[in-house]
């Protein structure tokens, strides 16, 4: 897939003309995707994952998402966010403390907020008296719990938040499991590592030098359309393509006489071909392709026994939050099983060294301008997915 823009009176520099007719390759910018294109610091109207709910407790944390400071305390068993600012002069009430069951106290003058409303209740240092108190409010932001993790709802214009379950995969609502994990801030635009992780050329090149796939075949190309399906859009394989002559330059293929070898068949649950025996809840759920995304930014990769997911949480426009977990439907003695493989190998392996590859590419990429190729299907699919759905949110927030 290609694009182009009509001629641009000024060379790359601004400065000199360019030849008239002559046009830049590629697409030069995201101007078909507005909603997508303005989301740099991420798409607001939507739950994301911002800590381990370990890591929330009665000393506050200081966390970043869509751009928002925020600072997260716990109280009484309960989570609570509110904005990282003291009105007073602006200094982060993550730096303070609890003077008072349920709130939180700004460290420079003792003003004191609600946690539920961000009420300023009290100012230590203005006596009991103070005239201020009820006078002066805290941004709030609801807070939920699920899958170990603290999540905040940011939103577009004070609309109350959707039910987060409803944002969640839909087999994590339904089915028991057991889960390891890994949440990592890494440099780049979130929007570059949602299009890496729903890539689909990316994978078969770049990890073929991972540990992961030591002794795993990966095809060298393939034929793939996009279905939708609900609110996710999916990767289906119609054709798998092992090795390939290119002409002029010779054969290339990723088998090698210690890989297993690689089967005839098309197949759809996993990346290295078709299993022999799949997961009784991975098999009810019946996904047309292993690879899918949906808003704001959810990548489900779907193997015969586990399925991984990916959250990528905005922060700001150059970094994001990286949230990998891999979910096994099991329990009992079977569970204690998969926490050893995935302490002891998988969380390095794959959380490791095979996700840092594409932590590397995310953080080098640069776009637009950009020229794309048939795979890229793939991101032009996510895109318009994304300017669909947050357009649809935004007027019903009856935000501009």
């Amino acid at each position: 897939m290609t694009g182009s823009d009509s001629p641009d009176p000024k060379d790359g520099d601004g400065a000199r003309p360019r030849a008239r007719g002559l046009a830049r390759p590629g697409r030069q910018d995201w101007s078909a995707w507005p909603e997508y294109d303005a989301a740099a610091e991420g798409f607001r109207g939507y739950w994301y994952p911002v800590t381990w709910s370990s890591h929330v407790t009665g000393k506050p944390l200081a966390v970043k998402v869509c751009g928002e400071k925020i600072a997260l305390v716990r109280d009484g068993g309960r989570a609570y966010a509110l904005h990282d600012r003291c009105p007073h002069r602006g200094v982060p009430l993550s730096l303070g403390d609890q003077q008072f069951p349920g709130t939180l106290s700004c460290p420079y003058h003792g003003w004191t907020y609600r946690l539920n409303d961000g009420q300023l209740c009290a100012v230590i240092t203005d006596g009991p008296e103070s005239r201020i108190c009820g006078k002066v409010t805290v941004r709030t932001y609801p807070v939920e719990e699920r899958l170990g993790m603290v999540w905040v709802f940011v939103p577009i214009a004070n609309e109350e938040p959707h039910p987060i379950d409803s944002q969640l995969p839909e087999e994590l609502v339904e089915n028991q499991f057991v889960m390891g994990g890994r949440m990592q801030e890494r440099s780049g635009n979130w929007r570059f590592a949602a299009e890496n992780g729903f890539d689909e050329g990316h994978a078969k090149y770049l990890h073929r030098t991972s540990m992961w796939r030591m002794f795993k075949p990966m095809p060298t190309w393939n034929i793939t359309k996009i279905v939708p399906g609900g609110r996710w859009i999916y990767r289906v394989q119609e054709e798998v393509h092992w090795d390939a002559d290119f002409p002029g330059v010779g054969r290339w293929s990723n088998k090698r006489w210690w890989k297993l070898q690689p089967p005839k068949e098309t197949f759809n649950i996993g990346n290295t071909g078709k299993p022999k025996k799949i997961n009784p809840v991975i098999a009810k759920c019946d996904f047309p392709g292993f690879a899918s995304l949906s808003m704001p930014g959810v990548l489900r990769i779907v193997y015969p026994n586990f399925i991984h997911y990916e959250f990528y949480v905005p922060v700001d426009a150059d970094n994001h939050r990286y949230v990998g977990v891999m979910i096994n439907f099991t329990e009992g003695w079977k569970a204690a099983g998969f926490y050893v493989k995935y302490l002891g190998a998988i969380r390095w392996l794959f959380h490791g060294q095979f996700t840092g590859q594409d932590a590397w590419m995310v953080d080098v990429t640069d776009a637009p301008p950009e020229k794309l190729y048939r795979p890229d299907v793939s991101l032009t699919a996510w895109r318009g997915l994304a300017q669909d759905e947050f357009a649809k949110k935004k007027a019903a927030a009856g935000a501009k």
